[in-house]
């Protein structure tokens, strides 16, 4: 099969496209023809290697060379392995990227695919059975289903860890971006007022997605801005961003109010008066990925057709090293996403 062989840390030619062997399936598996495969930050800073702090590393750690990449994919069941129903082949599904979760009172992220297992860069992908949901019936295009696991499923995570609900005012950060806009849809969905941070040019797209407001983060004291739309303080911040956006904004959260992060697009290390956060009783939150349930509730939703991704482009797998690099341009609205198959 056709495959984007992650070789090793570093740039676009990193990735080699190559055809490997087609795996089969064992117990509990099934194979996937990958119909669609979203690209990711989490695509892009595994190859650069940079989630590692003294020298690069993968997201989890140590990435197995070589290595294929992509954790987003919609496709069709092609092969089943030993104890799965043989009638599942030909199903259309939305594969839960999470291969295993921790144990413990709550189900953290321990691997990844694409990144602990060959991922969906490829014309067809290996992974659990439990972990292809069925979705044939949905209205989505396998292209929009594609943008949902990393993304949404990322963004559902943050306002469940926030505990966002109607009546609340959320602010969102990068919200241009695929869980950014994850973030604004489902806020928005839950009844809350939703004020999104991005750029003007994309201000539209960002409204489209149910955005009640959006501030222009280049046009100069954001803090300011938000104070005379929010004199009380937003609820809940949702942040893909971080660096000084945190330090900045960080005041602007009402007291008792709480800021979960899952990005640092504007950079991972930063200085904070913990004053800010202790003498106003805030919350600052961490949060990666999703749980089972929260995924289980994405998918409902890709099957009603409650959440309609935007697409900024896509493009051929031949030609990832393009899509990689208009990725990491952060031009676009929305999601790129690559076709495995002509």
């Amino acid at each position: 099969m056709l495959a984007a062989v992650l070789t090793r840390f570093g740039g676009v030619d990193a990735l080699e496209v190559r055809e490997v062997a087609t795996p089969s399936p064992g117990p509990g598996e099934v194979l996937v023809d990958v119909a669609a495969a979203g690209v990711n930050n989490t695509d892009v800073w595994t190859r650069q290697g940079a989630y590692g702090r003294s020298e690069p590393s993968g997201w989890l750690g140590p990435v197995d060379f070589p290595r294929i990449q992509g954790a987003d994919v919609c496709g069709y069941v092609a092969a089943t392995g030993e104890g799965v129903d043989p009638a599942r082949r030909g199903q259309r599904v939305l594969v839960d990227p999470v291969l295993r979760y921790s144990d413990g009172p709550e189900p953290l992220v321990a691997e990844v695919l694409g990144s602990e297992a060959d991922g969906a860069y490829a014309e067809h992908v290996l992974v659990q059975a439990d972990r292809a949901h069925d979705v044939t019936g949905s209205p989505l295009t396998d292209v929009e289903l594609a943008c949902l696991p990393i993304s949404s499923g990322t963004a559902i995570g943050m306002l469940d860890r926030a505990a966002v609900h109607a009546g609340q005012t959320v602010l969102v950060t990068g919200a241009s971006g695929g869980v950014g806009l994850g973030l604004v849809s489902l806020a928005a969905g839950r009844g809350a007022r939703v004020i999104a941070l991005s750029s003007a040019d994309k201000a539209d797209a960002v409204r489209a997605a149910g955005a009640d407001e959006v501030l222009d983060r280049r046009a100069g004291d954001v803090g300011r801005r938000l104070s005379e739309l929010v004199p009380a303080g937003v609820d809940v911040v949702a942040d893909v961003v971080g660096g000084g956006v945190l330090t900045g904004l960080l005041p602007q959260v009402r007291a008792g109010g709480r800021w979960v992060v899952a990005g640092s697009l504007a950079g991972p290390v930063i200085e904070l008066d913990l004053r800010t956060l202790y003498l106003r009783s805030l919350a600052l939150l961490g949060s990666t990925m999703h749980t089972p349930a929260q995924f289980a509730l994405l998918v409902e939703a890709a099957r009603r057709g409650d959440v309609r991704p935007v697409v900024a482009a896509t493009y051929p797998l031949t030609e990832i090293h393009a899509a990689h690099t208009r990725f990491e341009r952060r031009e676009q609205v929305g999601k790129i996403v690559l076709l495995p198959r002509p």
